[in-house]
């Protein structure tokens, strides 16, 4: 696997290349996501609160969803409970700056609701692409 910057800039064996919608607030972290997933080979749209995501999901629906938790309009613990009712097959990551799994608070809460995945901010681009690609991992599922 070729690295350049500390990015994968080509997919190693067995990586899955996918449709991802990136939901955050904050304009500068959706653009940085965004920009990390494109260059490991993923297609990206970005929504910013959990309202506008869902209506994007409707109109084509993603392999998988990156939510933050904190945000305006609907937050993101809904924005889970609503995708895994309505979309059980789309994988679901929770990213937050309120606390990690391991002091409880709402990775904790978005783990209980359904998502695949849980990310306490600030991470590393390696382990955000290494997140990603385990919840596309096809046998990965809930």
């Amino acid at each position: 696997m070729e690295r350049r910057g500390g990015l994968n800039l080509s997919l190693a064996e067995g990586q899955t290349v996918g449709n991802i919608l990136v939901i955050d607030d904050d304009p500068e972290l959706r653009r940085t996501m965004r920009r990390i997933l494109e260059r490991g080979g993923h297609s990206v749209r970005e929504a910013e609160h959990g309202l506008a995501g869902l209506q994007m999901v409707e109109a084509e629906r993603p392999d998988l969803v990156v939510t933050d938790l904190l945000m305006p309009e609907k937050e993101g613990i809904e924005t889970i409970v609503e995708l895994r009712e309505r979309f059980p097959d789309i994988g679901i990551v929770a990213v937050s700056g309120a606390g990690g799994t391991d002091e409880g608070g709402p990775l904790v809460d978005a783990e209980l609701f359904g998502a695949d995945a849980t990310l306490p901010k600030p991470f590393s681009v390696d382990t955000f692409l290494e997140t990603i690609e385990a919840v596309l991992a096809p046998d990965s599922r809930r």
